[in-house]
């Protein structure tokens, strides 16, 4: 039985449903509009000491982020670790040279993320770097008991899906990293792209549609 595209709350995930089944789970994924947007207090005393130079403030913050923004990368990357690792440190860079620029409309993990996301993108721009969009993918180590074929299938479902998702129109393809990949809520992408969050809400359930109709193809 295929496996088809899902979505749960720790990102995608595979599983052997019908396609329509599949649409309603992915339409039904819950959206965490309870979560505010903004500067949290405690942040805004770290950003203002990290502002006045305060490198101990600046490792805090790195510290609370460096998770987040390295496993998103990580998942753009393909599972290229050093390639993640690498990226992640030029985010960090990009994001102390442009603080001055950061407002406070969102949570500074929120703006870090689309710091992140273009890092990514200016990376597989460079000439020098071009890199096929689907060259390995690495996953998490699994049991040592499982078949070598399963494993094999998930991994080329896993790439697909990688390589559906980069190849989605701009707007559509940040919305979906951003919310599955980074974990950021409806409401902070809303924030970010200064949309609302029911226009967020339509980008996912197009980008999702769109990326069932292209796994399907590259599957038949």
């Amino acid at each position: 039985m295929p496996c088809i595209l899902a979505a749960g709350k720790g990102g995608f995930f595979f599983g052997p449903h019908g396609v329509q089944s599949t649409v309603n789970e992915i339409l039904s994924f819950p959206v965490e509009d309870e979560i505010g947007t903004g500067v949290e207090p405690d942040e805004n005393r770290l950003l203002s000491s990290v502002r006045g130079g305060d490198r101990h403030a600046a490792e805090q913050l790195a510290e609370r982020t460096y998770r987040t923004i390295y496993a998103s990368l990580f998942k753009l990357c393909g599972g290229d670790r050093d390639l993640a690792a690498d990226l992640t440190q030029e985010t960090y860079q990009r994001a102390w040279s442009a603080l001055a620029q950061f407002r406070g409309g969102s949570r500074f993990s929120t703006w870090l993320y689309r710091i992140a996301y273009t890092t990514f993108l200016n990376h597989v721009r460079r000439p020098s770097r071009l890199v096929p969009m689907d060259e390995k993918v690495v996953l998490s180590a699994r049991d040592p008991g499982e078949d070598a074929e399963v494993v094999l299938s998930s991994e080329q479902e896993a790439g697909r899906l990688r390589r559906a998702v980069l190849q989605l129109p701009e707007e559509l393809r940040f919305t979906v990293s951003a919310h599955f990949w980074a974990g950021l809520p409806v409401k902070e992408i809303a924030g970010l792209e200064r949309v609302t969050s029911a226009a967020i809400r339509k980008r996912l359930k197009k980008a999702f549609l769109i990326l069932e109709t292209s796994l399907e193809e590259n599957r038949s």
